[in-house]
């Protein structure tokens, strides 16, 4: 065997040292410090040669050019995602070899609304067979391969929890709380507070649904017009934050009073209805029903609170078919970012039923009031019966498919009564001698306004229906129906 040993080899322009030859074949050299190349050159393994102990370090080579469209990765890159514009998909590289190193950046601090996810390609990550999503602003992780065990793992960051978010709930208390499938149900008849612990987070539950629904107004004494109907707000996708919110929930107007016997004096005191109080919510206000007018004065009670008008009343003498009436309007709801709001427009007229062939030319009866539904306007008086109530607004919320709002019956002395819209009350019907009948409130069992005798109906408790208009003389109207607040979320 033949051995050479020198002291250098130095290199010279345009000329090749190879080293190694034939299989098999290694060659050792022990010194302090090799340098191959010189400065500027670069060195090159041959075609088909394999290398150890070289390898990466651990690093990437960045690409500075942020990516906005989802992407696959090469190995041994690192990558800037804007998601500003929307949502990001990384997915890793097919097939990897241990050593494979990929790295990925937040590039526009937006990961949280718009997240970047790594798609694991059919490789673990981190032991799991699922992606991976970066949802915290300006997170970066480096994902290097290890086997087909563990796969892809991420290094470089102190905990995945720096990145990735867990699934978190709305955690809340107050009001009476039941469940509903994943969702709590929490359903305010009083005041109380909405205390929320935890927001959550959008892979858990992190906006609620809500329905707040204002107090009726009351109704007319003596021939008086049906409430108007609370109004109702209705949210489906409610940001919330982690603190406590005030809830006040609306009371229903008083009705005018008087008595409720068989035969009170036709000239007995006339009281108009009160209106309703607003029912306040997670910063928010849904405003009540107004309330409605008896027979001595034609005018308006202005709708105060909401679009829901009370009924007109009727007025003793020589007012033929709401001649001299003028319907009563609301004014105009506000709007409430992230709800619909729901309002009736205007109460019904009423007047003296001065039709071709009446028999009872002393006859009064009054409008009905305004409905929360879509266009749900009291009705005016006709020659058969009083005003009926515009229908209240239907919305479920886990079962509770119930009408909300709905506008009180007028009252009468000589012809039917009006029925309560949906959800509101029934109109009272006349003493003796003519006993028409009182109207029906409106609605379901659970949630209808109640049914007028001689004196009004009440608008059904806490569904914000108005109250229902009383008979003839001193005969006393409806009480408004009582607001409520029902809120609901994902909670598991």
């Amino acid at each position: 065997m033949s051995k050479i040993e020198v002291n250098q080899i130095g290199p010279q322009c345009g000329t090749t040292l190879t080293v190694g030859c034939g299989a098999g074949q290694t060659v050792n050299i022990d010194a302090n410090t090799v340098t191959l190349g010189r400065c500027g050159a670069t060195v090159s393994l041959a075609a088909g040669a394999t290398q150890t102990g070289f390898g990466r370090t651990g690093t990437v080579d960045w690409d500075t050019t942020a990516k906005t469209a989802s992407f696959t990765a090469v190995s041994g890159n690192g990558y800037f995602v804007n998601t500003t514009s929307g949502a990001v998909t990384m997915t890793l590289p097919a097939t990897p070899s241990a050593g494979d190193i990929v790295a990925v950046a937040d590039y526009a601090g937006t990961a949280a609304t718009n997240n970047i996810t790594v798609a694991r390609n059919g490789s673990n990550i981190n032991g799991g067979a699922s992606d991976l999503t970066i949802a915290q602003n300006n997170s970066a992780i480096t994902l290097v391969y290890i086997d087909g065990t563990q796969g892809w793992k991420g290094t470089q960051t102190s905990s995945l929890s720096d990145i990735e978010l867990a699934p978190a709930y709305i955690t809340a208390t107050g009001g009476t709380v039941t469940c509903c499938g994943d969702y709590k149900i929490h359903t305010f008849t009083g005041p109380g507070t909405f205390c929320v612990s935890c927001a959550g987070n959008p892979l858990g539950s992190a906006t609620l649904e809500v329905l707040a629904v204002a107090a009726g107004g009351g109704a007319g004494s003596d021939n008086g017009g049906g409430g108007g109907a609370g109004s109702v707000a209705h949210g489906t996708s409610i940001p919330i934050s982690a603190t406590s919110y005030p809830i006040t929930i609306g009371g229903g107007g008083a009705g005018g009073t008087g008595q409720c016997s068989p035969a009170p004096s036709p000239t007995g005191d006339a009281q108009d209805g009160s209106t309703g109080s607003s029912t306040g919510f997670l910063g928010n206000t849904v405003r009540a029903g107004s309330g409605s007018k008896s027979r001595t004065t034609p005018g308006t009670i202005p709708g105060t609170y909401s679009n829901g008008g009370g009924g007109a009343g009727t007025v003793a003498s020589g007012v033929p078919n709401c001649q001299g009436m003028t319907k009563v309007c609301g004014v105009a709801h506000p709007s409430i970012s992230g709800y619909t709001v729901y309002a009736g427009n205007s109460g019904g007229c009423g007047g003296k039923p001065d039709f071709p062939g009446n028999t009872i030319p002393t006859g009064f009866f009054a409008g009905g009031g305004a409905g929360a539904g879509a266009c749900q306007n009291g009705s005016n008086a006709s020659p058969t019966v009083a005003g009926p109530g515009g229908n209240g607004v239907q919305i479920n919320i886990c079962g509770s498919n119930y009408y909300w709002g709905g506008g009180g019956g007028g009252g009468t002395n000589n012809i039917a009564a009006g029925n309560g819209g949906l959800g509101g009350g029934g109109g009272g019907g006349a003493p003796a001698p003519e006993n028409p009948t009182g109207g029906t409130g409106g609605g379901s069992a659970i949630n209808s306004g109640s049914s007028g005798t001689t004196c009004g109906g009440a608008g059904g408790a806490n569904t914000g229906g108005g109250g229902g208009g009383a008979s003839r003389g001193s005969t006393s109207g409806g009480n408004g129906g009582s607001g409520i607040l029902i809120i609901k979320y994902k909670y598991q």
